[in-house]
């Protein structure tokens, strides 16, 4: 009876060592998904769709190297607009989207590889501008420009804000510019390199309102091993001080 029992016990925790080290398929293919968001992602032509070597920026320099380290296959595609491939990420096995801001919301909906790298989140104005804030409250009362489905224009939606979206983020300093917009929600970096890419300079920081950091999202049903691999290596790398390097490159 007892040996039967033993033998039981230890065929369970043969298993669960098997399931604790688990192989990664080597046939496994991931389809990574990424917008133009400069200098985290973007199109090496500029256009709103690039494949595979067409690529660059921050993120994809890092997402690329992981790959490599873990021995992974994907498929890497720049597509627009960004709704679109978030919900492909969202709902398709083996798809992934980068990068894109960890919030409590959106917890559940994914598993999580990162952090890439900061978005601070700001509110800019032009430089001649008098608009002087110290909270989001004292800026309802101006026309505020921001990037349709992107995390920054729920935020202000959900604090009582009606930003004015546009399809492309780099739309919004062309319109503060014109003066069709009072303020442009925006990330830090991303939005004063894409307003140098417009060849606007002197907009000014008004108020920095919150701050994110961005990851790697994937599907719940990229197997969890994936994940974990990709998450270890991207430790290494930002302990050889990889990331940083790659950071200071662009920045």
């Amino acid at each position: 009876m007892f040996k039967r029992l033993w033998l039981a016990l230890a065929g369970t925790l043969v298993l669960m060592a098997g399931a604790a080290h688990a192989e990664i398929d080597p046939d496994y293919r991931m389809v990574l998904l990424t917008e133009n968001f400069p200098p985290y992602n973007m199109a090496i032509n500029g256009k709103n769709f690039a494949q595979e070597d067409n690529l660059d920026g921050i993120a994809v320099d890092i997402v690329r190297e992981m790959f490599r380290r873990t021995g992974i296959e994907y498929n890497l595609t720049l597509r627009f607009p960004w709704d679109r491939i978030y919900k492909l990420a969202l709902e398709k096995p083996g798809y992934g989207v980068f990068v894109t801001a960890r919030l409590p919301e959106r917890e559940a909906l994914f598993k999580w590889v990162g952090p890439i790298g900061p978005d601070d989140w700001v509110l800019l104005a032009r430089g001649d501008s008098p608009i002087s804030l110290s909270s989001l409250e004292e800026a309802k009362q101006y026309k505020i420009g921001a990037y349709k489905g992107d995390a920054i224009a729920q935020h202000l939606e959900e604090r009582g804000l009606q930003p004015i979206t546009a399809l492309r983020d780099q739309m919004n300093a062309e319109k503060l510019v014109a003066g069709k917009i009072d303020l442009w929600a925006t990330g830090d970096p991303a939005g004063r390199y894409l307003a140098k890419q417009s060849g606007i300079s002197g907009l000014k920081t008004v108020l920095r309102f919150d701050s994110a950091q961005l990851y790697l999202a994937l599907n719940k049903e990229v197997p969890d091993e994936v994940v974990e691999k990709l998450q270890s290596e991207l430790d290494k790398m930002r302990d050889e001080g990889f990331v940083d390097d790659i950071l200071n490159s662009y920045l």
